[in-house]
């Protein structure tokens, strides 16, 4: 890494040149409760060289009017009025429509930390990197905080690193905490997939595994929100076309995996990456369709067995890897037993002593063929 890092280090620009443009791109739809607070963050940015790109996605509210509003008093912000094409269209567009030398994304329910764009493309002058990551933190109304896992990541900073140095950061699939070269995001051929969900997934996937180099920062550099007025996971889940979506997601990305990256960066995307999302899924079966629960058990045979890392072996919790072995064998029953059992124990499964040895007892604890890695959290 150090000898990527001295081929790619520019010298900083001469005093008294301007800062780079630095394009942020906002796609909005029916926000109207979120956007000026997550315009007022941008606006409010210490660095100095903003183009704000606001994509109205055909809201249905007031959000386009917020924005016109926003665009008529600050020449940094422009809008584009659209008829409603996703999330993904709305950023290929505003990204279309983007003049800068840096690209940047926020959502328009979200909030940009102070002092983030500074920091990243600062970041990025010193490495010659192109891209630069900083961590996130989730909020509600109640508190703030940093997902372990992301945590993590960010737990120590890096120059000009690489996905082969730093396979976890495949987890980050975010758009937002990020800023990019344009010239990086043209030449790589880089967009995000239209009509589909969780296309930030293949989109940063790629970016991350053809940048020639990346750099982590520790600080927070954006504020995630969680809506209170969004329906519940299982409600979200269950839904066939919401599970065929992340499953198509996540073939796309596992293709540039497989075809990029060495077969020790392969074995972290199976084992830490690909599986995080898929105990919702698991969550959703009791109640769920014939259509969703084969749909599911093709998915998890398709990415996770002996040829990549069993379901089992992955670095998921205990309870999840449980959930994802009865999946593969296709015993629909016995998951939602267990899921039923674990819903009865919210603070914790029983134990009992087998041979001298403590055991957790759940419904599937005492089966012959339960693997090894299965019997003890």
């Amino acid at each position: 890494m150090a000898s990527l890092l001295s081929r790619l280090r520019r010298r900083p620009a001469t005093d008294g040149a301007p800062p780079a443009l630095l394009s942020v791109v906002v796609p909005a739809y029916d926000v109207e409760d979120y956007l000026a607070a997550c315009l007022d963050s941008i606006l409010d940015q210490s660095y100095p060289a903003l183009e704000v790109v606001v994509v109205d996605d055909g809201s249905t509210d007031t959000t386009g009017a917020v924005a016109d509003r926003y665009a008529d008093r600050d020449p940094r912000v422009r809008v584009i009025h659209q008829a409603n094409a996703g999330l993904g269209a709305a950023r290929n567009e505003g990204t279309r429509q983007s003049t800068g030398a840096y690209l940047a994304f926020a959502d328009s329910d979200d909030l940009v930390s102070p002092g983030a764009y500074e920091r990243l493309v600062a970041s990025l002058e010193g490495s010659g990197s192109d891209l630069a990551i900083g961590a996130v933190e989730r909020f509600d109304d109640d508190r703030t905080f940093m997902t372990p896992l992301m945590r993590e990541n960010h737990r120590s900073a890096a120059a000009a690193a690489t996905i082969e140095d730093l396979p976890l950061v495949l987890a980050d699939v975010f758009a937002w905490n990020k800023v990019y070269r344009r010239s990086f995001w043209d030449g790589a051929g880089l967009v995000f997939p239209e009509d589909v969900r969780y296309e930030d997934q293949p989109a940063l996937t790629r970016a991350l595994v053809q940048a020639r180099a990346f750099d982590v920062l520790t600080e927070p550099v954006y504020r995630w929100r969680i809506r209170s007025d969004g329906s519940s996971i299982s409600q979200q889940r269950a839904d066939p076309r919401d599970l065929a979506d992340r499953i198509l997601t996540k073939r796309w990305s596992t293709e540039v995996v497989r075809e990029r990256t060495s077969e020790a960066t392969q074995r972290v995307w199976f084992a830490r990456v690909l599986p995080i999302d898929m105990w919702e899924y698991f969550r959703a079966v009791p109640g769920s369709s014939d259509e969703f629960w084969a749909m599911l058990r093709a998915g998890v045979g398709e990415f996770w067995g002996p040829d990549t890392v069993p379901f089992e072996e992955t670095a998921l919790p205990w309870r999840q890897r449980v959930m994802g072995w009865l999946v593969s064998r296709g015993e629909r029953s016995s998951l939602e037993e267990f899921l039923a059992f674990v819903d009865l124990h919210p603070d914790g499964l029983p134990r009992r002593v087998v041979g001298g040895r403590e055991v957790v007892d759940h419904p599937v604890s005492d089966r012959p063929d339960l693997p090894d890695a299965l019997r003890a959290p």
